[in-house]
């Protein structure tokens, strides 16, 4: 069976916090980039789609090249990609140039996740959910933590002092090659046992991963639409002010991190479709409560958001082990499936919003947010799944490297 290694996990964590903060930082900076190349609107947009599609989209990309072959160096490389395309940023003159460093930067983003999530499969201990909890919330540190350290770079030192943000990305990634056999030990021996026997996926599994990939895209969509339009809702509809809303915005991410690690631990005692399926109903009754006029300007609003935040990303880890299990050959592919598809077509889905608050007003787009989370649970009521771990593909940690 597999053995809890806290070491390795507070390792692939912290990369993971810095990956993720050069992906969080990007919309942070965007406006200093128009400013100084006068780019349009259409420009900035161009260059935040190249960034999902190479950072989200192609995640199951990485997956598949991982899955046929352990790659020791794709963990590092994945670092030093993404912290070097965006630290040169400010020193890109062209457009083009720009566009180009976007995708580097997103290409190492890319690789670095599902790769990450697979090592972390090997070290999360019985407790799956649990243990992939402690890799996952440094993604959630990191995104939050991008706009903050590259605004605070950029208004105290200038633009052209943002390279140093690559300082984080450089350390980790000689932390993780100094770590590299210690990591790499069950990733290769998870390759040669998939290799022995046979890796045919059966149909029905594939069926459910299709299940849990709809309920993520539901929970996503509703997760970037929250984040999207309650600025809207409180600044421009309720004329509030624009600190007000920033802090509702970071309530409900600030919360949403830390039901990835309170909601793993339930996840792992009363079972994770059963936990799936609770979190997307209350999610659905308390997410109502924010629209209520009495509490939309006082304490009681900050309290439903980070119930709210609590309850919907509570299953973060819990759906990527679910996905891993049904996959247990394939847990590159199975990750990159869960976080960079998944997550990234739910907020594709966010424009859907836009033209509701187009053409109904932005209150209707967050009223039809509420939809989403009923549409999770209805899903994972036909959801196939069995708690119980596969016996097959499960790295034991007593082989020895001759």
């Amino acid at each position: 069976m597999k053995r809890f290694n806290l070491r390795v996990l507070v390792i692939l964590s912290l990369g993971h916090l810095v990956v993720d903060i050069y992906q969080g930082a990007l919309p942070a900076v965007l406006p200093f980039l128009k400013d100084r190349l006068d780019l349009s609107y259409a420009m900035t947009g161009l260059i935040l789609m190249a960034s999902n599609f190479t950072s989200s989209i192609l995640q199951p990309v990485f997956g598949y090249v991982s899955d046929r072959k352990a790659i020791p160096f794709i963990l590092p490389f994945g670092l030093l990609a993404a912290g070097i395309g965006f630290s040169l940023l400010a020193y890109s003159p062209y457009f083009l140039l720009v566009l180009g460093l976007v995708i580097v930067s997103g290409l190492g983003v890319a690789s670095y996740h599902p790769e990450g999530y697979k090592t972390a499969h090997f070290f999360t201990g019985e407790r799956a959910a649990t243990g992939m909890s402690f890799f996952s919330v440094g993604g959630n540190i990191g995104f939050s933590l991008g706009p903050i350290i590259s605004m605070f770079i950029v208004n105290y030192y200038g633009f052209s002092v943002l390279p140093v943000i690559v300082v984080p990305a450089l350390l980790c990634a000689v932390l993780v090659l100094v770590n590299k056999k210690v990591i790499m030990v069950p990733v290769e021996d998870h390759e040669r046992m998939i290799k022995r026997e046979s890796s045919k996926v059966p149909t029905t599994s594939w069926v459910s991963l299709g299940v849990v990939i709809l309920i993520v895209v539901m929970r996503s969509w509703a997760q970037i639409g929250l984040v999207t339009y309650i600025p809207f809702y409180y600044i421009d509809y309720l004329k509030g002010s624009p600190l007000f809303a920033g802090k509702l915005v970071f309530t409900f991410l600030f919360c949403g991190a830390v039901g990835t690690l309170i909601g793993a631990p339930i996840a792992d005692r009363c079972g994770h479709r059963f936990f799936v399926r609770l979190s997307m109903l209350l999610s659905t009754i308390t997410l109502p409560l924010i629209f209520i006029p009495a509490i939309q300007n006082g304490a009681l609003l900050f309290v439903a958001l980070a119930v709210q935040g609590m309850l919907l990303v509570s299953t973060f880890s819990v759906t990527i082990v679910m996905a891993q299990r049904l996959l247990p050959s394939k847990l590159g592919i199975a990750s990159g499936l869960m976080v960079g598809f998944a997550i990234g077509t739910g907020g594709i889905g966010v424009t859907i919003l836009g033209f509701v608050a187009d053409h109904f007003g932005v209150p209707a787009a967050l009223y039809s947010i509420s939809v989403l989370p009923f549409a999770g649970f209805l899903l994972s009521l036909i959801l196939r799944y069995h708690d119980e771990k596969p016996a097959r593909y499960q790295y034991s940690g007593t082989t020895e490297r001759r």
